[in-house]
């Protein structure tokens, strides 16, 4: 049981980690970014390429690849979404096909095999209840700590912090009290697009990068965000850990390959029973009739 347990808290840190970018934007500016997955796999080998076509050190790599990806996220808002904000279905559409555009992309540039990988931080194993564990993996759920704990001093100590939540909160009053609903939207999918890379620069060393895992990516962060409420961090935590436990005795019990079918059917389960997630703050169907 003992591995079970510990790579259960892994996977979870790793769906929380893929998951808080995406529902950091939805969380403030109501977009539902389903470039989201393609921003992960993008930062990937943009960080891969910078390391081993330039020959730049892996920490600047990556310091580069998430200002650049965040950067490329605040111009995506500008340029793509300002016009059809508030429009759901279009900004859907927009933002996957975005994605595509992305991932085909690299496809198109040669992007495929197994050859593509990022180092991991620190190389090695520890025992942990008694199981054996990469370090890389502990060091995932410590960043995971870190990355909650600089949102909570963010969104609460900071004036842009405050702001997002002002316009989370009520777009309509924050307006009048000279906060600007666009700023702050364009900065949200772009601190949510970093947020992202951060993410795959911690996580794909475990494995290897493929485009395809763009897609995989988007499915989890979206079952993640809706079973735990968009736009709640504290839902994304614990639907983390649901899905997370989920997947890890689905592969220890079962096979390996029904764990992305546990989220598609958390993701299912949760839209019959309350549409709303766990901790979410849309109203439920029976209260908009």
């Amino acid at each position: 049981m003992g591995p079970t347990i510990v790579y259960g808290i892994i996977n979870s840190a790793v769906l929380a980690l893929m998951a808080l970018g995406f529902n950091l934007t939805f969380g403030i500016s109501g977009v539902a970014n389903f470039a989201y997955g393609a921003i992960y796999i993008g930062a990937g080998f943009i960080t891969w390429s910078l390391v081993n076509a330039l020959h730049l050190p892996f920490a600047l790599s990556a310091a580069i690849t998430i200002v650049a990806v965040g950067i490329g996220g605040v111009y995506l808002y500008k340029i793509v979404l300002t016009r059809i904000r508030g429009l759901v279905i279009s900004e859907v559409i927009a933002t996957f096909a975005v994605s595509l555009v992305i991932l085909e992309l690299l496809r198109y540039l040669g992007f495929i095999g197994f050859k593509y990988s990022l180092p991991p931080f620190i190389k090695g194993s520890v025992e942990v209840m008694d199981t054996f564990v990469d370090v890389q993996r502990l060091i995932i759920i410590g960043f995971g700590i870190f990355v909650l704990f600089v949102l909570y001093m963010f969104t609460h100590y900071t004036k842009m912090g405050l702001a997002f939540r002002g316009i989370a909160q009520e777009e309509h009053t924050s307006l009048s009290l000279g906060i600007n609903p666009d700023r702050i939207a364009s900065w949200s999918m772009g601190i949510g697009s970093a947020l992202g890379a951060l993410a795959a620069i911690i996580i794909l060393p475990l494995g290897t990068i493929t485009v395809d895992g763009g897609y995989d990516v988007l499915i989890n962060a979206l079952s993640v965000c809706i079973v735990g409420g968009l736009g709640s961090t504290f839902g994304v935590i614990i639907a983390s850990f649901i899905i997370g436990f989920a997947q890890q005795l689905t592969a220890t019990y079962i096979s390996s390959h029904w764990t992305m079918i546990v989220s598609l059917v958390a993701l299912l389960i949760i839209l019959a029973i309350k549409p709303s997630g766990l901790l979410g703050h849309q109203k439920e169907l029976e209260e908009r009739v």
